[in-house]
């Protein structure tokens, strides 16, 4: 256990964009905020105070989300890469460390470290921007922002999105880091084509698209799966402020499925695809150490 958390701290060290990606992120949000223009909002219920003050804060924490998967993506494709084009690979190969004990700590890196830096950064520069809207605009809107049980459901949203989306995810990232110990050069293009090969392959040949198909269904397929859908009323709520009609949900204990999403059999059939990638990836790491 101890070697593995060593092993999470090269990455780190390895890997400043990490960290570095969400302190600058959220020095922009909180920028925006104390320099950016401030929409006076008139609230005059509880429900508008609860609608707004969640969209607001979810909208901060979905921005470090969409930027965390594109990093955490590419972060998948080029770890294993980076090794054997910097020749750092050998010096790790003559450590008493397993070629199986970096896989897999390449692999929590990406989905659980770095979801886990952007949900603190999220956390505290959230909490930073709230203070500064409540107190540049001192109306209702600010004060719609202090709301113990959203900020709690806040977190148990981001603990669930970690959980989850590592569990859907992980036959693209067990392909994406295959492909890294694999690729002699332009990994992000090699990642690209076999799939692209095979969808127009079985276009042309057979007119089907059964490749295309599951790939889509596996990008998007998530947010249903893991989440109750806008026509369950009792897990989501309207209300109006200003003439607009806003739609959030009533709480994240009602808009989370988490035994929806465990009790799909695509949640496993993934995640036994995934556990396959990843031990291509780590055969593959044995054997390839040259560019």
């Amino acid at each position: 256990m101890k070697t593995f958390s060593w092993l999470i701290r090269r990455e780190f060290w390895e890997n400043r964009a990490i960290w570095m990606v969400p302190v600058v992120i959220a020095a922009a949000l909180v920028l925006a905020a104390l320099f950016g223009k401030v929409e006076l909002t008139a609230l005059t219920s509880p429900d508008q105070s609860r609608v707004v003050g969640g969209m607001v804060l979810s909208a901060f924490s979905v921005t470090f989300f969409l930027i965390m998967s594109l990093y955490a993506t590419w972060y998948l494709v080029d770890c294993l890469y980076a090794d054997r084009k910097d020749r750092s690979i050998l010096f790790w190969k003559s450590l008493p460390i397993s070629d199986t004990a970096t896989v897999l700590a390449k692999l929590f890196t990406g989905l659980v470290a770095i979801p886990l830096v952007y949900f603190l950064a999220a956390d505290v520069s959230t909490v930073l921007i709230a203070f500064i809207i409540s107190v540049r605009a001192r109306s209702t809107f600010g004060s719609s922002l202090w709301q113990p049980d959203l900020w709690l459901q806040l977190q148990a949203l981001w603990v669930y999105l970690i959980v989850t989306t590592a569990v859907w995810y992980l036959p693209f990232a067990g392909y994406c880091m295959a492909i890294s110990a694999w690729a002699r050069r332009a990994v992000m293009l090699w990642t690209i084509l076999p799939p692209l090969a095979l969808f127009l392959l079985e276009r042309w040949f057979f007119g089907t698209h059964r490749v295309g198909s599951i790939l889509w269904d596996r990008a998007v397929d998530y947010l249903p799966l893991a989440f109750h859908s806008s026509s369950d009323h009792a897990a989501w709520m309207t209300t109006v402020v200003d003439d607009n009609s806003f739609t959030a949900p009533s709480s994240v204990w009602r808009l989370i499925d988490p035994v929806g999403f465990v009790s799909n059999p695509a949640t496993w059939i993934g995640v036994v695809v995934g556990i396959a990638f990843v031990v291509v990836a780590i055969q593959l790491r044995l054997r390839r150490t040259e560019m």
